[in-house]
């Protein structure tokens, strides 16, 4: 197992609150300064972690929509996103956070989000939208399960109710949406365009 993957199963594990390069190299059973051999420093393995975090996470959901498209494409993308977040709490936390400060153009955590974005693009290509409303439905597919599957990971349902039902029924809400979305487009786009041989 390399530093990087070991280090990835501990925040996992533990979280990055209470992560350290002292506790990494207990758990390889090697002396702390044999793991710069491998790393410059924490913030350079954390940094690794979250690269190979979000390229795992954008493989889930691709493997998981290949061959689907529309309602179909979203409930299994969506679900592949939510077991993800719940088996790599760690993980997805710090790939999340790299995601919004990548350290210059060269930054590998760059591709890796690019990546993600394409899955989620990908969950939504069946749905026909226009590309005025693309963006609009990416930031609100990822608002939605980023917030659920989050707050699921850390015990944030309490209530007593099934949280399976509680995301059943958040992507059945969002593929009503977006079918609507599609179909109000359509309907304007016809009431524009006169009849061939039309004034």
């Amino acid at each position: 197992m390399s530093v990087t993957e070991a280090g990835a199963a501990l925040i996992d594990e533990i979280g990055l609150e209470k992560f350290s390069m002292g506790l990494l190299a207990e758990r390889l059973e090697v002396k702390t300064p044999a793991l710069y051999k491998h790393v410059t420093s924490q913030a350079d393995l954390v940094h690794r972690i979250a690269v190979r975090a979000m390229a795992e996470f954008a493989d889930a959901i691709r493997d998981a929509i290949q061959g689907r498209a529309g309602s179909d494409a979203l409930a299994t993308g969506a679900q592949a996103m939510r077991t993800y977040v719940l088996e790599h709490p760690g993980q997805y936390a710090v790939g999340d956070a790299a995601a919004a400060r990548a350290t210059g153009p060269d930054d590998p955590i760059i591709p890796a989000v690019k990546r993600v974005v394409a899955s989620w693009a990908a969950m939504l290509r069946g749905y026909h939208l226009d590309s005025s409303q693309e963006i609009h439905a990416l930031r609100m597919l990822r608002s939605a399960l980023h917030g659920f599957s989050t707050q699921e990971a850390a015990g944030g349902f309490q209530i007593d109710a099934s949280v399976d039902n509680s995301f059943t029924w958040m992507i059945n809400f969002l593929d009503r949406g977006l079918h609507d979305i599609t179909a109000t487009a359509t309907a304007a786009t016809t009431t524009r365009t006169p009849p061939p041989g039309g004034h």
